[in-house]
């Protein structure tokens, strides 16, 4: 994938839209995302949904293969 490809996730639910952008950089940051609309109640963005979404953006890995949640950096690892 080039540095400049963007991945888009999208899901619909009845009139609402969730659009997700994230480059492959991004891919860690994109499913704490995912939890974080998840576990907002007055969301209807659910756990389900955002199981689904993970798995999508994990067989999008520039590998092609799952990645490892255990693998990817937390944001306070890159700090240190």
């Amino acid at each position: 994938m080039n540095d400049d490809d963007i991945n888009v996730l999208a899901l619909v639910k009845g009139r609402e839209r969730y659009i997700f952008l994230y480059d492959d950089s991004q891919r860690a940051e994109a499913l704490r995302m995912l939890g974080r609309y998840a576990s907002q109640p007055d969301l209807s963005f659910t756990w389900y949904d955002a199981a689904v979404l993970s798995r999508k953006v994990r067989q999008a890995s520039p590998s092609g293969n799952l990645l490892d949640r255990i693998s990817l950096p937390q944001k306070t690892d890159l700090e240190d």
